[in-house]
């Protein structure tokens, strides 16, 4: 397995995870747990933080000259990444709407 197969395989992995939280969250919060909803929200945001950080070595490497041969996983966890994000941000906007009610 090449490098950058690996790099997608570890975005796929911690956008995975984050958006399993966000998911969470919003179900937490539906149940009104909000304290929970909080940290869940927060496990969200540290997991995409670990993608976006293997997206942005990947976004380096291609500035510094180091062009990386895209394959379909690549775009696949870039896809899964973007969607992820979405769903974290759709879940904080989620939570207030259970919050303020």
């Amino acid at each position: 397995m090449d490098n950058i197969t690996e790099i997608a395989f570890q975005i796929i992995l911690y956008a995975g995870n984050g958006r399993s939280s966000a998911m969470e969250a919003i179900q937490d919060a539906k149940e009104g747990n909000f304290e929970e909803a909080d940290k869940k929200i927060a496990e969200a945001g540290e997991e995409l933080t670990k993608a976006h950080g293997f997206q942005t070595k990947l976004l380096q490497e291609e500035a510094n000259g180091e062009a990386a041969n895209v394959n379909v996983i690549l775009i696949h966890s870039q896809d899964h990444l973007m969607n992820a994000m979405t769903v974290r941000d759709l879940a904080v906007e989620f939570i207030e709407i259970y919050r303020s009610k």
